[in-house]
């Protein structure tokens, strides 16, 4: 088919979402209904080998911008909401690169890679965010939805900020601010109990992690949060329509705390977590009904995927245990989000572009951290030397001209332990820490000894084939430490057993070096 120069792109990440929750993937087995997802998919290409980086969510979305591992960086785990930006000085970026290209860049709803340069003010303009790496526009959250501070960026401030009423922020347990109720202090003021964490300032019932005060006017309502994100999405491809465009799309559900808009509760039997995918599907459809409307579906590559596998508990008791069934979050896949098994990085990967990429299903091996260099083919743009190192041109892949993709992966599950995908198989070194997390109930992939699987044969790695293929355990073995080198660490927190309980250990951000005021915007 012929290829449209300069094509509208659409990133469309969801979070914590599982290759079992989308009905395409799923099947008889997803108790969800996706009816837009499941149209996308059917008019594009399905990839049933699709990857994130990383079983979390600071990670994952680190590769997606700069085409690199994670655990190439300094600091990749799993930031807190007032740590300072991620990406350093001089790493280009997939929406610096686009916008170089001509393409005007935004980004709408989950942020999480710091912002600030170590002395972050909430109540000024803020350099070091979306808008330093290559973003023209941005509407975000700061971190999670789970974390202080509740507001929204507008650009490089806070939203509806007033400046009578100042925003304080602390993670340090020493030094809690206490103008809110704290949840474990006041669990009369929940209207959603927290399970594990989650346990310290409150706002609009639901206790988060760390605490804030001030920001009355400025803080957001979880249950208006898709549709106001949406809008600013759907206002972002509307202002744009005349020029190429690449809007970065981070939904924030299913993550926890999941607070469906009225309009979707009881959309599912499963509770809360089915019932905002079913919002988020829903919003899906409207970004395509946008498209079309505006004549622009045409000209419009658009890619699907999720920063990291399923998870039922991550910290509030809202049901999604007690209520999942039959449901299988990560579809026929082992473990989840936090694990090194499959579930915690095999995702949903759709690419939809109508009239140029034929529908149909790929199995062929493609990572999110692909996009840079896929991307940059695309625009017509080299990547720049010593950039995105670890990125692959498959665009041929993404439209479905090839099945030619990735011969190798790297995988990271939590707090910086990795493994390889070789082929077929999978090999996951020794790691310390426990098999299985008490709080989340999923199994991490942590072992004394080492772990080989056959995915081709076995799937759901039910079957560890390290003893009877050791001359394939020691290929990969080699494998693993040629790809990852000396930047690779058992743990990049010695002290940590298991994924986080969410409270942070009293530290305050690294002071980064100040970025010279012609560099901003220019990655």
């Amino acid at each position: 088919m012929r290829k449209r120069s300069r094509p509208n792109v659409i990133v469309m990440y969801a979070d914590d979402l599982g290759l079992g929750d989308v009905g395409l993937y799923g099947g008889s087995a997803c108790r969800i209904p996706t009816p837009h997802l499941d149209r996308l998919g059917a008019g594009g290409r399905v990839f049933h080998q699709g990857y994130a980086t990383a079983a979390t969510c600071t990670p994952s979305r680190l590769s997606l911008l700069t085409g690199r591992y994670p655990w190439r960086f300094e600091r990749s785990g799993i930031l807190a909401g007032d740590e300072a930006l991620v990406i350093p000085p001089g790493v280009h970026t997939l929406p610096g690169l686009l916008r170089e290209a001509g393409y005007a860049t935004g980004i709408v709803g989950k942020w999480h890679l710091g912002l600030g340069r170590g002395d972050l003010d909430w109540n000024r303009p803020i350099a070091g965010g979306p808008l330093d790496v290559g973003f023209d526009e941005a509407f975000v959250l700061a971190a999670t939805n789970d974390r202080v501070p509740c507001v929204y960026l507008d650009d490089d401030r806070v939203a509806n900020l007033d400046p009578a009423d100042p925003i304080e922020v602390s993670y340090d347990p020493d030094r809690p601010l206490t103008q809110r109720p704290i949840g474990r202090d006041a669990p009369e003021s929940l209207s959603m109990p927290f399970s594990h964490g989650h346990d310290m300032t409150v706002v609009n019932g639901i206790s988060r992690i760390g605490t804030m005060s001030g920001g009355e006017s400025a803080l957001w309502d979880d249950a208006t949060m898709s549709d106001i994100f949406l809008e600013r999405a759907l206002g972002f491809i509307e202002s744009h329509a005349d020029r190429p465009f690449f809007l970065y799309q981070a939904f924030h559900q299913p993550h926890v705390p999941r607070v469906p808009n009225p309009r979707f509760i009881g959309a599912t039997d499963l509770g809360p977590r089915g019932d905002v995918i079913v919002e988020l599907d829903w919003c899906v459809g409207q970004v395509v009904a946008k498209l079309e409307a505006l004549g622009l579906a045409e000209n419009t590559l658009l890619i699907f995927s999720s920063d990291n596998g399923p998870v039922l508990n991550d910290g509030y008791a809202d049901g999604a245990v007690e209520r999942c069934g039959t449901h299988r979050p990560a579809g026929p896949l082992r473990g989840g989000k936090y694990s090194l098994y499959d579930g915690g990085t095999h995702v949903p990967f759709i690419a939809n572009w109508p009239g140029v990429i034929e529908p149909g299903e790929s199995d062929a091996v493609i990572c999110q951290v692909d996009l840079f260099a896929s991307l940059a083919r695309l625009v017509g743009r080299p990547v720049p030397d010593g950039q995105a190192g670890d990125s692959r041109d498959l665009l041929d892949v993404v439209l479905g001209e090839s099945e030619a993709g990735r011969d190798e992966l790297v995988t990271e599950g939590f707090d910086g332990k990795t493994a390889l995908r070789s082929g077929p198989w999978v090999y996951i070194p020794p790691h310390p820490g426990p098999a299985r997390d008490e709080n989340t109930g999923i199994e991490l992939g942590n072992a004394d000894q080492p772990q080989l699987y056959h995915l081709g044969e076995d799937v759901g790695q039910a079957r560890d084939r390290a003893a009877d293929k050791p001359e394939v355990l020691r290929r990969l073995e080699l494998r693993w430490r040629e790809q990852t080198g000396p930047a690779q660490r058992n743990t990049r927190h010695p002290t940590a057993a298991s994924p986080p309980t969410h409270r942070v250990p009293g530290r305050r951000p690294r002071r980064l070096p100040p970025q010279p005021e012609a560099s901003r915007g220019a990655t």
